[in-house]
């Protein structure tokens, strides 16, 4: 396993990296997604994940849509040093501890964000784009769990409690909250073994990689990387492509253009859609056409 840590901005959903070491040796790689993800952990990271704050991630989620980390990491931060208590401890996924009904000063943020002005809640996400849309999302969202659930702790209780397609189901019936989001919530929240959360990152890699159809879109690749990696490596390897395709295997210039000793997974890729001879790149949906 690599001793390098896990980068602690927004790969695991926000400022705090997260998640418990764990060894997966041993386990099936009888699949190419698998085998891709065993390498992956060895060169990065394995972990599980689980015990974030499930509201506070929904909100980390959406505040990251269509945006750079760059960008909504602190507009994160401002919104939870305006409504909630930024240094309120969070559950880790080896506590089984029950989530007290309020943050350390009393604050419940699904109440402060349901109460929430949207112009201000609006002003305050600004950094991270989109911010009168994803503001009144974030509203219509704490008015709906405030109203069905009472807050943060028993909305908590249903995402850890629940089996984890019907907390799908009912994340996906909130407005503004799409596949990966909602599979983002299960993972960093609620430790869910067997998901796999499917960003732009993942996406492209695995459709370039040829274990996913270069036309399929997000659900069609989750589903694949779901079926053919085992559950414990879901988890890390969301979060493990994401840091390959920041390093390794970017849109416009992936590093096999530089050769097979440029990239660790070049004997494992299909490389859909790029031309290392030609140094031409195109997404992998484009390459047949």
């Amino acid at each position: 396993m690599s001793k390098d840590p896990e980068p602690d901005r927004n790969i695991s959903g926000g400022a705090a990296g997260g998640g418990a070491e764990v060894s997966c040796s041993g386990e099936r790689t009888d699949t190419r997604g698998a085998a891709v993800v065993d390498r992956l952990g060895d060169r990065y990271w394995e972990k599980t994940y689980g015990g974030r704050d499930a509201f506070e991630c929904l909100v980390r989620t959406i505040l990251s849509q269509n945006t750079s980390d760059a960008a909504s990491q602190p507009a994160h931060d401002a919104l939870l040093e305006r409504y909630g208590d930024s240094e309120a401890p969070r559950l880790t996924e080896a506590s089984n501890a029950q989530r007290s009904e309020s943050r350390d000063d009393g604050t419940d943020l699904v109440a402060a964000l349901a109460d929430a002005d949207q112009a201000s809640l609006a002003e305050t996400i600004s950094g991270a784009g989109l911010h009168n849309q994803k503001s009144a999302r974030i509203i219509d969202i704490a008015q709906r769990i405030r109203s069905e659930y009472g807050g943060e702790a028993a909305f908590d209780a249903f995402l850890r409690g629940e089996p984890a397609e019907s907390v799908r189901e009912t994340l996906l019936d909130m407005t503004g909250v799409g596949p990966k989001t909602a599979d983002c919530v299960l993972l960093f929240a609620g430790g869910r073994d067997g998901v796999f959360p499917v960003d732009t990152h993942v996406h492209r890699i695995y459709r370039r990689l040829g274990i996913a159809p270069a036309g399929a879109d997000h659900e069609r690749v989750r589903e694949i990387l779901e079926r053919d990696v085992p559950d414990q490596h879901c988890g890390f390897g969301h979060t493990a492509s994401i840091q390959f395709g920041r390093e390794y295997c970017s849109a416009r210039k992936p590093a096999c253009l530089d050769g097979p000793e440029a990239c660790p997974l070049y004997d494992l890729c299909d490389r859909v859609g790029v031309d290392p001879a030609a140094s031409e790149v195109v997404d992998p949906a484009e390459a047949n056409q």
